[in-house]
């Protein structure tokens, strides 16, 4: 349910409920908020959608006949069954050997989630079978890394190869240094994080990344090749012999509830009033922010086109993760990265618009600064679905800071709205 309420956004989703259920009630319980759930079971008749209610679209999903799939390159709505995806790769030109599997990330490590795939990793090494590619793990939380510490869920996944990484965004969101591939080199990894835009995890436009569920990924690595279908094809064991994997099987809830790990939290002052906040002017990282101008009631007039993008606009197309993530705190900074990874119309380039004071091509940041520099307003063309991905803050702050006046699209992610 949580994957699904999150992976909603994808598709320009407001929100996705389900109704309140036992599920929801053993998880409130069991992370301390007994509270929370009895009251919620008091009134789960209300916690329903409303009698008589009309969908514009209904789906129906039979689980008993539902596939498990791989989706990917470069976004998450491009879906292969796992039979299809080899010849797919293949007819694509896709790198058909996994680079890097990585499983986790804050929306795909539930306990449920780490103990399918610690399952998997024990049946491969009851047959010597390890990974056959760089295989990554990354905790959701602390409590959800403490826990699986405990409960020795780390064990087998280390056994296969693994490296565990802090719990932390990480390569979900491209804290990720990779100096054994180099940029423009083309290469496959998949995960079971919740996005997979161009350049997210590495920086690198050539990589693919596939996305699936953690157990799937652990699968995978085992083989090391998209060309592989857990559901049906062998592995060779250590003496020889071919074996198939069984299910996975995961515990909902851990047996003896969630270990929270260490406690980080530092609470603010009770007042904070009376508490100066000093930045240093030349500091690279931290910027006090000030606001923007106050509209002066006018239409804009004579605005200039900085670029009309062509095909996706995600957030990583707006403001660009990974290595830009350091400048988080100074909103100047990190306005180097607007548009950088957006395609312009025009040349099909990224990164590359023309001046339209100098007729000279440059990058988006810089043509920005330009016309902002001579007081010039400037607007931004697109498409559908613009924003979709993060909701990322710098992505709606950054346009605004350099002067931009309006983003003229045919339909925006409400995520971004």
């Amino acid at each position: 349910m949580a994957t699904i309420c999150n992976m909603g956004a994808e598709i320009g989703a407001t929100t996705s409920l389900f109704p309140f259920n036992d599920r929801m009630s053993k998880y409130l319980k069991v992370t301390g908020r007994s509270a929370i759930a009895e009251l919620a079971a008091k009134h789960r008749h209300n916690l329903v959608p409303d009698e008589g209610a009309e969908y514009d679209k209904v789906i129906e999903i039979n689980l008993s006949e539902l596939e498990p799939h791989i989706n990917g390159p470069f976004t998450p709505d491009l879906a292969h069954t796992l039979d299809k995806v080899g010849q797919r790769a293949k007819e694509k030109d896709w790198p058909e050997d996994i680079k890097t599997a990585l499983i986790g990330s804050c929306t795909n490590s539930s306990y449920e989630d780490m103990t399918r795939a610690a399952s998997i990793a024990k049946q491969a090494l009851e047959k010597g079978v390890k990974a056959k590619c760089q295989f990554v793990v990354t905790p959701g939380s602390e409590q959800i890394r403490a826990t699986m510490e405990r409960d020795g869920l780390d064990k087998p996944l280390e056994a296969i190869g693994a490296t565990v990484l802090a719990n932390a965004c990480g390569p979900c969101i491209g804290q990720w240094n990779r100096p054994e591939v180099k940029k423009g080199e083309k290469n496959t990894i998949v995960t079971s994080y919740n996005r997979n835009f161009t350049g997210r995890n590495d920086g690198n436009p050539a990589t693919h990344c596939f996305v699936a569920s953690p157990e799937i990924v652990t699968a995978m690595a085992l083989q090391g090749t998209l060309n592989f279908n857990p559901l049906s094809d062998s592995l060779t064991s250590a003496s020889g012999e071919q074996f198939q994997l069984k299910p996975p099987y995961g515990d909902e809830l851990p047996s003896r509830g969630f270990d929270p790990g260490e406690d980080t939290f530092l609470a603010p002052p009770q007042d904070g009033s009376g508490i100066a906040l000093d930045v240093d002017p030349n500091s690279k990282r931290l910027q006090l922010l000030s606001a923007f101008d106050a509209w002066n009631g006018k239409d804009i007039e004579d605005a200039l086109v900085l670029i009309k993008i062509a095909g996706k606009c995600t957030t990583d197309h707006i403001s660009a993760a990974g290595q830009w993530l350091k400048y988080r705190g100074h909103l100047d900074n990190i306005s180097e990265n607007l548009f950088i990874s957006a395609v312009n119309s025009e040349n099909g380039e990224a990164n590359k618009v023309k001046n339209q004071l100098s007729g000279e091509y440059s990058g988006v940041p810089s043509t920005a600064r330009s016309y902002k520099a001579k007081g010039i307003p400037w607007v931004v063309f697109g498409e559908e679905n613009y924003g979709e991905g993060s909701s990322r803050e710098h992505a709606a702050l950054e346009p605004r800071h350099l002067g931009g006046r309006a983003i003229i699209v045919k339909s925006f992610a409400r995520i971004h709205g």
